[in-house]
């Protein structure tokens, strides 16, 4: 199994694989229910994959402490069935037909059940956070809150009161930071970590978060092919803003007035998607854009800089750099 973090420490990638496969295992056997529907729905995006970024950070955060817990696997778990609920949801929400390279569940069974599955993973997510205890419960109600406010904003608009560049990391930091730093901080916590470990490791979650998803975008306009695992000019077509795009929504430069017209509403004719992804491509939004990239993980870097030093601090390192690769 592939971790996806180069020059890792053996001894550490070890112990990561050998508990990411127990992470797989109760997170598959844990979604199993009475109605063959429903494990059929639910099992869906669970077999097509995925990076699986949340139970990683879980583990690694677990290693500033005593990572060989029990509940610490729970909370990885805890961390992936939210996220998977919340792609069942967002499917329905973006009219998607597909996800991770398969049929999405709205596209094969409907909006109905895709809906209804997502909340079918809520309950088995609240299961395992019963068992957690208050303080679990509590911190994944403050991310959830979080998450959802960060799909109004997205769905809303822009903020009054804020430029269009603020609204739209404050989308991404609810969005897609809260949960990641959320998985971090269970890992710690499970572990026994410190206190000072614990807010390091939540705060470095949030920055990975914000800096995997700005990635992301980049990714969706340099590419040429869809070996990312996403087609290129998926956002143009939703009309979906991305870092790159805000800046050119933004510009005051006269010569950016045609852009800013096309990126103002999705894009369906697939020449101008073409014409459009090229002149991105070499357009100044794009450096600007990677010089943020850098920004978020020397960030991220910074903050681990006052963890103890160890292999697993080398890895939440390394994760910055394969972040920043996976744009090149």
């Amino acid at each position: 199994m592939s971790l996806g973090i180069p020059n890792l420490d053996s001894g550490l990638e070890s112990e990561l694989v050998a508990n990411m496969a127990r992470v797989e295992e109760l997170l598959r056997s844990h979604i199993v229910g009475k109605y063959p529907l429903v494990i059929e729905t639910s099992r869906h995006l669970v077999e097509a994959g995925g990076k699986r970024l949340r139970p990683l950070l879980t583990l690694l955060g677990a290693q500033f402490g005593q990572p060989n817990n029990e509940k610490v696997i729970q909370a990885a778990v805890v961390c992936e069935l939210t996220h998977l609920a919340t792609l069942y949801h967002d499917d329905v929400m973006d009219e998607a037909p597909l996800r991770r390279g398969v049929e999405s569940a709205n596209n094969r069974w409907g909006n109905t059940v895709a809906i209804l599955t997502g909340d079918y993973l809520f309950a088995k997510t609240s299961a395992l956070l019963a068992d957690l205890g208050p303080e679990a419960v509590r911190i994944h109600a403050q991310t959830f809150e979080r998450l959802v406010i960060g799909q109004i904003m997205e769905t809303q608009g822009q903020t009054e009161g804020m430029s269009l560049l603020d609204h739209y990391t404050q989308v991404i930091a609810d969005k897609t930071g809260s949960l990641i730093a959320t998985s971090a901080r269970y890992g710690a916590i499970f572990a026994g970590a410190s206190a000072k470990d614990i807010e390091i490791l939540t705060q470095y979650g949030e920055k990975i978060g914000i800096l995997f998803q700005l990635a992301d975008d980049i990714i969706d306009i340099a590419s040429e092919t869809d070996e990312s695992g996403k087609t290129p000019g998926t956002d143009l077509r939703e009309g979906v803003p991305t870092m790159v795009t805000v800046h050119i929504l933004e510009s005051n430069n006269p010569d950016d007035a045609e852009l800013k017209a096309l990126l103002s509403a999705p894009i369906h004719d697939e020449e101008i998607v073409a014409s459009t992804l090229k002149a991105l491509r070499t357009h100044t939004a794009m450096k600007i854009s990677r010089d943020l990239l850098v920004k978020y993980a020397d960030e991220a870097k910074g903050l681990v800089a006052d963890l103890n030093n160890s292999p697993a601090k080398d890895a939440l390192v390394s994760l910055c750099d394969a972040i920043i690769t996976r744009t090149a």
